[in-house]
């Protein structure tokens, strides 16, 4: 054997020497590992599960659908959508939705009622609203839909698993729009039940959440009451069975009970006049 050979087989008994003397993960450090996994997931879950999932005026439902186009773009079908039969395509989402710095003087709205029309891309649905049991809320309504606030907007949201609603009113499309204010709750059922065809406004875990988004409930629906529940500010008089139909088409896959309706619907405009004795 040549000393070059000789050194070449030193070389590899010296480097398996080093090998086995190398200690083994210990079961600490594997410990470690393995929590730190498990902590990694439960965080990935955590995310979906501490998303406010009720009614708030940030929505809502986990992200399961598709997220609506971002402002200004052609809003169109997304995938797994399709109309309604009497509906037509949603428009483009605004580019720039409008933001108010000052909160609507209630006294325009007390003690009055008022009739609103809501024009939709599936029809019109009329309403009627109560200033004298909600005055903040229907002169907010009144205001925006004077302001062209919706015009258009999407309806985000529908639901039909206990809670049976059609949440509308954020121009953006995402659920977490508002008109730049906030104002608290009026006239929210102790009970927390929700007769079909009443006109309710959603909001964050705020109690003074509320702004712009406001739900239709199709069927009556029992909702927390915890944290003072949700202001009832009027009824639906005409269109509800176009509600109806968007939420029997339900919301696209894979949370079809919660989340972007399969159907879309989007307000175009709305107008509001007071209702004379």
């Amino acid at each position: 054997m040549t000393k070059q050979q000789e050194r070449a087989r030193e070389r590899r008994r010296q480097q398996g020497q080093q090998r086995a003397a190398e200690p083994p993960v210990s079961e600490t450090k594997k410990d470690m590992q393995l929590f730190a996994a498990i902590l990694a997931v439960i965080f990935v879950i955590g995310a979906f599960i501490a998303v406010p999932h009720f009614l708030p005026k940030g929505d809502t439902a986990p992200k399961a659908a598709p997220t609506p186009a971002a402002s200004g773009e052609n809003a169109g079908l997304q995938e797994g959508q399709q109309l309604a039969a009497g509906c037509e395509e949603p428009p483009a989402l605004q580019k720039t939705p409008k933001h108010f710095d000052k909160l609507p003087d209630k006294k325009a709205a007390a003690g009055k009622t008022f009739v609103a029309t809501v024009h939709t891309t599936c029809g019109d649905i009329a309403l009627e609203l109560d200033g004298a049991k909600a005055p903040q809320t229907v002169a907010s309504f009144n205001f925006l839909a004077k302001e062209g606030y919706w015009a258009p907007s999407p309806c985000h949201r529908v639901t039909s698993s206990g809670i049976f609603v059609l949440q509308c009113g954020d121009p953006t499309g995402s659920g977490s729009g508002d008109p730049g204010y906030g104002f608290g709750i009026e006239n929210a059922p102790k009970d927390g039940v929700y007769p079909a065809g009443s006109l309710a406004m959603a909001r964050t875990q705020d109690p003074n959440g509320n702004g712009g988004q406001f739900f239709i409930s199709y069927e009556k629906t029992q909702l927390p009451t915890q944290g003072g529940g949700y202001t009832i500010f009027g009824k639906v008089t005409k269109g509800l069975d176009i509600v109806k139909k968007i939420a029997s088409h339900k919301a696209l896959p894979p949370q079809t009970t919660d989340g972007t309706p399969v159907s879309p619907i989007s307000i175009l405009s709305v107008e509001v006049t007071e209702k004379k004795a």
